[in-house]
């Protein structure tokens, strides 16, 4: 009788919301790259072939989304640089990803991990931006219908627990396999 109350009782309850705490916080985290304390600006990045160390599309950018589109064109993809040199963003400062078990255009994320790693999604004919190689790009569609970005005939995809202008989840296994940032020549960037 005493050992039910140990393992059903406020103990066992506080170990697990501690544990589920935990678990949460690691989910934001996604790599070893720290994010700014709070009201700490991270310093603006710069596109490819400038100087800095983070990456960013212009300052004025829209807030990323997994939609986000160019006026009357689709998802405009760019090339920044960052901490693993040139990968590829949004125009909005977005990070992208592959996912090491997708080696043709045919997406296999999807439910919990697209939950966590929302495909880059495009209205249009997806746009090549600053550094990016308009012949690289393409898309393919989805099982709900929607049209997914790829590069280099494989579908891009973001972190959803990482901020504009962070590369904080390049080469880390999740959600069943590795995921990559990408270069501007379609080729996973350096692994860590």
């Amino acid at each position: 009788m005493a050992s039910a109350r140990w393992t059903h009782g406020p103990w066992h309850r506080a170990r697990r919301g501690i544990l589920a705490l935990v678990l949460v916080g690691g989910l934001g985290a996604c790599g070893t790259v720290p994010a700014p304390e709070a009201g700490e600006s991270s310093s603006p990045p710069t596109t490819a072939g400038s100087t800095g160390t983070v990456a960013s599309p212009t300052p004025s950018a829209p807030t990323p989304s997994a939609t986000s589109t160019a006026a009357a064109d689709g998802t405009s993809i760019i090339a920044a640089d960052s901490q693993f040199g040139a990968v590829l963003f949004d125009a909005s400062g977005q990070a992208i990803y592959v996912f090491d078990l997708e080696t043709t255009a045919e997406p296999a994320c999807y439910d919990d991990c697209a939950e966590a790693w929302p495909p880059v999604l495009t209205d249009g004919e997806p746009v090549a931006g600053t550094g990016a190689r308009a012949r690289l790009l393409g898309t393919t569609t989805r099982s709900d219908g929607s049209v997914q970005v790829t590069y280099n005939d494989r579908p891009l995809y973001f972190y959803a627990h990482e901020g504009k202008n962070e590369v904080r989840c390049h080469d880390i296994f999740l959600n069943g396999g590795n995921w990559y940032a990408l270069q501007p020549d379609g080729e996973e960037a350096p692994k860590t």
